[in-house]
C-alpha cells in the first residue's frame, strides 16, 4: 500500500465519462426496439406479441448476464470485457438489418444484442462507482443510471426520424456504427482500478492494489446467488426491483410509442415524449443520487415507487386528455423513471457488504430485467388479445404501490460478512 496526496483532478472522472458513453450506447441500443415495432408489423405482419417476445428475450439476457458480467470484470478486466461487448453489439444490431423471420429477430436482437448490453448494463455503472469513488458515489451512481434515459434522449428521436424517412434497416446499422465509435475511448482511456493509474479512490488517500483475479467467474456469480437466496433482504430488493423493471423498460420504454399510435399520436412525436422523459430522468436520478448520500434509502424508494404507481394509474386518463395530458404524465413519470437505482445500489452495499455490493446488485438487477421482460411480452400480449394497453398500465401502477410498501422492510437484518467462494 502507498499513501499519496489527493490530486487536483482525479482520473476517476475520466473513467466516469467513458463509462457514461458506454452506458449511453447500450441504452440507445436497448431502446431502439420501441421504434421498430410498428415498421416490423407493417413490413412482415408480425404481431405485437411476437415482436414483444423477442424484445423480452433481449431484456431478460440484459439482466440475467449482469452478475456474470461482474464476475467477468473481476476475472478478465473491465476494459477487455467492455470492448468485447461493444463488438458484439455492433455485429448484432447491424445483422438485424438482414432478418426476415421472427426467429432471426429472437436470435439477433434477443440473443446477440441482449448478451452485449447485458455486459454493459447497470452493473457496469455500479462497479465503476464502487471501485473509483468513495466521495460523491451516490451522485455518480445516479448520473450513470440516468444514462439509460439519456440514451433515449440522444437516440430515440434520431432513430424515429431515420425509420420514418430512410427505413428501419438504416436505423439499426447506425446503432452498430455508434458502438464501434465508442470502442475507441474504451481502449484508450478506460481503466479497471484507481491503482492502475497509481491513485487511491476519490475520497481516500491510500492506494489499494487490485484484488487477484478470481478462478472461475461463473462459480463466483452462482455462489453469490446461492447466498442471496437465503436472505429475506435479497428477496425484498429483488422483488421491488422486479417491479421497477416491469414499470419502466419493459412497459413504458417498449410500448409507449405503440400505445400513443393507438390514440392517433405520430411516432416521431411519441418518441419525443420518451426523449423528454430522458431529460427529466437525468435530472431526477442525479438528484436521487444526491439524496441517497444523505437520507434513508428505504424511505426514498417508498416515495419513488408510490409516485410512479400514481403516474401509471393516471396514464389511461392522460391519453384521453391528448398531448397535453401525455406531456403532464411525461414530466411526472420522467423525473421518477429510474430514480430508484442509486438507493437500491446503496442498500445492496449495506445489506451484503461493499466487497460484494456490485455482484449482489447484479442479481438484484437481473430481477429488474426479468420484470422488464415479463412486461415487454405481457403488455404486447395484452394489446394483441384485448386491443389496448390500459390493463397493463393499471396493473403496473398497482404493482408499484405494492413495492412502495415492500422496500420499507429492507435492511432489518445484520449486514452479511463476505463469505462467498471465489474459487
Amino acid at each position: 500500500m502507498e499513501s499519496r496526496g489527493r490530486p487536483a483532478f482525479h482520473y476517476g472522472w475520466v473513467v466516469f465519462g467513458v463509462t457514461f458513453l458506454v452506458l449511453l450506447t447500450g441504452a440507445g441500443a436497448r431502446s431502439a426496439p420501441s421504434v421498430l415495432i410498428l415498421p416490423l408489423q407493417r413490413e412482415f405482419g408480425w404481431s405485437a406479441a411476437t415482436i414483444g417476445f423477442a424484445i423480452a428475450g433481449n431484456i431478460f439476457l440484459y439482466g440475467a448476464l449482469g452478475p456474470f458480467a461482474v464476475a467477468l470484470y473481476e476475472r478478465f478486466g473491465v476494459v477487455r470485457s467492455v470492448a468485447t461487448a461493444l463488438l458484439l453489439l455492433a455485429v448484432g444490431t447491424s445483422a438485424t438489418a438482414l432478418m426476415s423471420e421472427p426467429w432471426q429477430m429472437l436470435v439477433l436482437w434477443g440473443g446477440v444484442v441482449g448478451s452485449a448490453i447485458g455486459m454493459i448494463g447497470l452493473v457496469l455503472g455500479a462497479t465503476i462507482a464502487n471501485r473509483w469513488f468513495v466521495r460523491h458515489r451516490g451522485v455518480v451512481v445516479g448520473v450513470l443510471s440516468a444514462s439509460t434515459a439519456t440514451g433515449q434522449l440522444v437516440f430515440l428521436p434520431l432513430l424515429a426520424w431515420i425509420v420514418a424517412t430512410q427505413g428501419w434497416r438504416l436505423a439499426v446499422v447506425a446503432v452498430g456504427g455508434v458502438a464501434l465509435l465508442v470502442l475507441v475511448p474504451v481502449l484508450w482511456l478506460l481503466r479497471g482500478y484507481p491503482a492502475d493509474k497509481g491513485l487511491p479512490r476519490l475520497g481516500e488517500t491510500t492506494i489499494t492494489p487490485p484484488p487477484a483475479a478470481i478462478g472461475n467467474p461463473f462459480r463466483r456469480a452462482l455462489a453469490g446467488l446461492q447466498t442471496g437466496l437465503g436472505r429475506r433482504d435479497f428477496w425484498l430488493l429483488a422483488g421491488s426491483f422486479f417491479v421497477c423493471g416491469a414499470s419502466t423498460n419493459g412497459l413504458i420504454g417498449t410500448h409507449l410509442i405503440s400505445a400513443c399510435a393507438d390514440h392517433g399520436l405520430p411516432e416521431v412525436q411519441a418518441a419525443g415524449l420518451l426523449a423528454a422523459m430522458g431529460v427529466l430522468d437525468l435530472l431526477g436520478t442525479a438528484f436521487s443520487g444526491w439524496l441517497t448520500d444523505r437520507y434513508d434509502s428505504r424511505v426514498l424508494l417508498a416515495i419513488y415507487y408510490g409516485l410512479r404507481g400514481l403516474s401509471l394509474l393516471f396514464l389511461p386518463s392522460a391519453f384521453d386528455l391528448g398531448f397535453e395530458g401525455l406531456s403532464l404524465f411525461a414530466i411526472f413519470y420522467g423525473l421518477d423513471w429510474i430514480a430508484t437505482l442509486p438507493a437500491t445500489v446503496r442498500l445492496s452495499g449495506q445489506v451484503f457488504g461493499e466487497a460484494d455490493a456490485a455482484l449482489m446488485f447484479g442479481w438484484v438487477a437481473a430481477a429488474h430485467q426479468l420484470g422488464a421482460a415479463s412486461a415487454a411480452w405481457g403488455a404486447g400480449l395484452t394489446r394483441t388479445l384485448l386491443g389496448g394497453y390500459d390493463p397493463a398500465f393499471l396493473a403496473a401502477g398497482l404493482l408499484c404501490l405494492g413495492a412502495a410498501l415492500m422496500v420499507l422492510f429492507i435492511g432489518q437484518q445484520q449486514p452479511m460478512p463476505r463469505a462467498m467462494d471465489q474459487g
